[in-house]
């Protein structure tokens, strides 16, 4: 599918720097005129795998993350957030819903939260190369636009 916009972002792995994920995603999908839930939808799925990389994929230092913002044709969003750090061993069972590998405060619905949320979504990843999750949604057309 023809890409019709692009933008990427790069920062390290601070947790106050998922708040900005997930309000640039919002921006960036304003073009494309969504509904409120859309927009809530969307913020929350970004929050969600910002912050699996953040505390996941690198449990003990700070490293980078990188989420890839693109609007292709038919009115799609395409999220794709992207980390370096230790991977995931079995990507299956992390999807699992509460299943982590974080402490008693993780709940484990991540990826299902983000499943919930979006229209498809992908996990990529490979033990101590990092991982990439990439989700779309289709933004529905209003009427009189």
């Amino acid at each position: 599918m023809k890409i019709e916009n692009q933008v990427t972002l790069e920062f390290p792995s601070r947790s106050a720097n998922e708040g900005f994920a997930r309000t640039a995603a919002a921006c960036f999908a304003a073009q494309l005129d969504p509904t409120l839930e859309e927009v809530n939808d969307i913020k929350t799925a970004v929050s969600e795998a910002v912050t699996n990389a953040i505390v996941h994929a690198y449990p003990d230092v700070i490293g980078k993350v990188s989420v890839k913002l693109r609007i292709r044709e038919g009115h799609i969003l395409e999220i794709a957030v992207r980390d370096w750090g230790v991977g995931i061993a079995d990507v299956e069972q992390a999807r699992t819903p509460l299943f982590t590998t974080g402490n008693e405060e993780r709940s484990g619905m991540g990826f299902t939260i983000m499943e919930s949320f979006m229209d498809t979504l992908r996990v990529r990843s490979a033990p101590g190369k990092g991982t990439t999750v990439t989700m779309a949604r289709r933004i529905s057309r209003r009427a009189g636009r």
